[in-house]
């Protein structure tokens, strides 16, 4: 549970989404997903999304954001040079290959 709003509890915040690998209640907006067919794979999306969220990852040759973790804001889609990240209403539950993929990277980002 977030306690107030500097950047110690943000960070605890997305950590605890890790652990319960659950969205936070309070986020109106769906997750954003990527069309892999359409993505050249640069990585800007990664690079713009805001570390509270920290909701985009690299992998090999996909980038995928990870639902539970992603608030719906449009951070990545304003930045995207190929428009192929949209939302996502009907998400589904990320699978225990991407979790585990997030606990070996380094603190839990990308």
């Amino acid at each position: 549970m977030r306690r107030g709003n500097d950047a110690a509890d943000v960070r605890s915040g997305r950590s605890e989404r890790i652990a319960t690998r659950s969205r936070d209640p309070v986020w109106k907006k769906p997750p954003r997903r990527i069309e892999s067919a359409e993505c050249i794979t640069c990585d800007t999306c990664l690079r713009n999304c805001p570390p509270e969220f920290g909701a985009i990852f690299d992998r090999g040759l996909d980038v995928v954001i990870v639902p539970e973790l992603c608030s719906g804001c449009p951070k990545c889609v304003l930045v995207c040079p190929v428009d192929c990240i949209y939302v996502d209403e009907e998400w589904a539950p990320t699978g225990d290959d991407v979790w585990n993929h997030i606990e070996l990277t380094a603190e839990g980002r990308r």
